[in-house]
């Protein structure tokens, strides 16, 4: 079922950069590539920030980047499971968490409306308990992320689902009682769909 959207101004929240994957359809490290004068990267824990108290970004083991200053503090999580798909690395970026709600997104996401962001986060707040995720829908169909996730249910679920072998982000949405953002609600927000796009191959480059 789709619910309309109510934008209201969101609570203090944790983002979650979610940066550990192999990027091997890319040729190269993707996250270091460059859209004018910023990285990837840079570009969505940027976006993230604006609407965070704090940005957890979880790596791969050894990868010792320098991490993006923002506005607010930027910290580190490694993924424990090298390359182990992003439900693994969301369990480390919802223990690292500080907050009851995280917005949660990908590093190789570099176009992300912080408005979108924003009401994802405002709407879960407003379901006072009754929904455990906030997910936008495109053509019909729940997009994993960006998502908005409360950080107790999802570390439980997300544990769970791992211990049964799953590693999709989708199946923990599916998990989670969860409201679903409208197509029509938060286009007019981000009208070319930016915020879904992620970087898989140089050729998605915006």
């Amino acid at each position: 079922m789709t619910e309309r959207a109510r934008p209201e101004a969101p609570a203090a929240a944790s983002g979650i950069v979610l940066a550990g994957g192999r990027s091997s359809r890319f040729g190269g490290d993707k996250l270091a590539a460059r859209i004018g004068d910023s990285t990837l990267l840079e570009r969505a824990v940027a976006a993230v920030a604006l609407v965070s108290t704090e940005v957890i970004v979880v790596l791969a083991a050894g990868d010792e980047r320098e991490l993006p200053a923002t506005s607010v503090p930027v910290r580190r999580a490694v993924d424990p499971e090298a390359f182990g798909g992003p439900l693994v690395g969301l369990l480390a970026g919802l223990e690292a968490a500080r907050e009851p709600i995280a917005i949660v997104a990908g590093g190789d996401m570099p176009t992300l409306a912080p408005e979108v962001l924003r009401m994802l986060i405002g709407l879960l707040l407003a379901s006072e308990g009754t929904r455990d995720a906030a997910v936008l829908v495109q053509r019909g169909e729940m997009r994993p992320l960006p998502c908005a996730v409360r950080n107790g249910a999802a570390t439980q679920a997300t544990r769970h689902l791992l211990g049964e072998g799953e590693r999709s982000l989708l199946a923990l949405i599916r998990t989670l009682p969860a409201l679903l953002v409208a197509e029509g609600d938060w286009r007019p927000l981000d009208p070319t769909a930016a915020t879904l796009l992620d970087v898989d191959v140089p050729g998605d480059l915006p």
